[in-house]
């Protein structure tokens, strides 16, 4: 196991009705910025319960953060935040809404030119204003992580980056408030979530047997769970396992001394910045081919996610391997994901913009650092 350093403050509320503990949660003696998307929180009741515990506050709003945030919208809420004085903001959303917040907590405050130059790392997060959240679509992770990705229009741009300075101070975490999501939403969270998983466990072996089988755990529960969601549509119970399964899976704790990829997230990026394809789509698509494409490299683990989560005990390693990458594909497709560019209509010859990217950057990804153009141009063409 390698070293690590491991600190996470977010305080977690999770259950029912657990919205009214804003009250308490958020000072009183701060001017409160919320921050949500294109108004689904008013139709399922969200928005007023959020406004009923802050009753006592001094509230203000900014509605329109859409999808994959873009940087044009979010300055338009720094621009009113700043307008304002806000002091506080809360993030009433998915994950792209909690991008949003983390991003636009830190360029109100931001001093310099333009706040692009904190995304692309040209200048570092040095203060935010503090932040909680609202979790309304478990997907991402982002209420329990320093993380954002920020997409901008004007050049076709997703970029992630990170601070500490971005950790939401809570998360209230209600189940319930996923009920009213339709369910390619849900598919996507579950997709999501999925991946965050791979990301950080299919690398190769640092003997971290307890990180390895918390991983397990969590692909295991996501594969027993997301077909309920068909079977058992009203079940609170299996969306509270699948919103704790998100939050698990991107807080870093699987990360503790092992080494990590998040190659098929920097592939699927620009796939979602160039194509507008979902995010979890976009990642349906590249982490099959890419697990094909790196099979020696990630053979070990590949043959062990195979067994437990998988059970294919009884088979040879070459065939354990094939079929583990067989049975996420079919998981993809059961929850109504493709995992095929073909399926969007998107062909090889469309993505040379993908490998240009990457030539031009002159860097490489994955947990070997292995993976530049010309690999990235053999994934797509496996995702063709």
């Amino acid at each position: 196991m390698f070293n690590f350093s491991y600190f996470n403050p977010v305080r977690i509320v999770f259950g029912r009705d657990t919205i009214a503990q804003l009250a308490d949660l958020v000072p009183t003696d701060r001017r409160v910025m919320v921050i949500y998307g294109g108004g689904s929180i008013k139709r399922n009741g969200v928005y007023e319960q959020v406004m009923a515990a802050l009753n006592a506050h001094q509230v203000s709003e900014f509605a329109g953060i859409e999808p994959n945030p873009c940087y044009e919208t979010c300055m338009a809420a720094v621009q009113k935040g700043r307008h304002e004085g806000a002091e506080f903001l809360l993030g009433v959303g998915g994950g792209s809404v909690l991008d949003a917040t983390k991003f636009i907590a830190a360029a109100i405050p931001y001093q310099g030119r333009d706040p692009w130059d904190m995304v692309t790392g040209k200048a570092p997060v040095t203060t935010a204003l503090p932040l909680g959240c609202v979790l309304t679509l478990p997907a991402t992770g982002s209420e329990m992580n320093i993380n954002s990705v920020i997409s901008r229009a004007s050049t076709r741009q997703k970029v992630p980056f990170k601070s500490e300075h971005l950790f939401p101070r809570f998360s209230i975490l209600d189940p319930a408030t996923s009920f009213s999501l339709p369910m390619r939403q849900l598919a996507n969270g579950v997709v999501d979530t999925f991946v965050h998983v791979c990301e950080q466990y299919l690398t190769y072996e640092a003997n971290a047997p307890l990180q390895n089988r918390q991983a397990e755990a969590l692909l295991l529960t996501l594969i027993e769970e997301a077909p309920k969601l068909q079977s058992e549509p009203d079940s609170y119970e299996v969306r509270a396992n699948l919103m704790w399964c998100a939050t698990q899976a991107l807080n870093y704790n699987l990360a503790c001394g092992v080494p990590t990829d998040w190659a098929t997230h920097a592939i699927g990026h620009e796939l979602t910045a160039l194509f507008d394809l979902d995010h979890a789509r976009a990642l349906a698509v590249v982490l099959p081919a890419l697990l094909s494409h790196q099979r020696r490299q990630k053979a070990d683990k590949l043959f062990r996610y195979g067994c437990p989560v998988w059970g294919l005990a009884d088979l040879d390693h070459e065939s354990t391997i094939d079929n583990a990458i067989e049975r996420t594909v079919a998981f993809f497709h059961s929850l109504q994901v493709p995992t095929r560019l073909s399926d969007y209509g998107i062909c090889q010859s469309d993505c040379r913009e993908i490998v240009a990217r990457f030539e031009q950057r002159k860097t490489k990804v994955g947990e070997h650092q292995n993976i530049g153009a010309a690999e990235v141009a053999a994934i797509l063409a496996l995702a063709a």
